[in-house]
């Protein structure tokens, strides 16, 4: 009973350290964290050990899937592909991936899309939207 109490406490402190992850990330770089917590839920259902071998040859990492396009850029600010497994570097990046997008397409949908890549015929965006107001439900249902 003790040892389900304390693996339970700890999958509960797990959660709410990655959503303060999504909190810290939208701060920092002026992203909704709603926002930033969907695109995760969309593009791994918030496994930071995600990996997706994409068509083109690319591949998507960890819990936002960052994709490989990224790394050569990543690589002067220090960031390894193996790094982008931890939650936090990850989420980060993301933000700052999407953060582009917004100030390029400002809050749209094609920024959204912009994220996953494509724009054009992309119904990425509307899963993510769908997310978010999931995610808005449940925490006005918390307050």
């Amino acid at each position: 009973m003790k040892k389900t109490f304390l693996l339970l406490l700890l999958i509960i402190s797990g959660l709410i350290a990655e959503d303060n992850l999504f909190e810290e990330a939208g701060a920092y770089h002026e992203i909704d964290p709603r926002l930033l917590w969907s695109v995760a839920k969309i593009e791994s259902d918030h496994n930071p050990l995600a990996v997706n071998k994409n068509s083109n040859g690319t591949i998507d990492i960890g819990i936002m899937q960052i994709n490989s396009v990224h790394l050569a850029e990543l690589a002067q600010f220090g960031v390894t592909k193996e790094s982008l497994f931890d939650p936090k570097v990850n989420i980060y990046i993301g933000a700052w991936i999407l953060k582009k997008c917004v100030n390029k397409h400002g809050y749209t949908k094609n920024a959204i899309t912009c994220y996953n890549g494509r724009i054009e015929n992309n119904p990425y965006a509307d899963k993510v939207i769908q997310a978010y107001y999931e995610a808005e439900k449940k925490h006005t249902q918390k307050n």
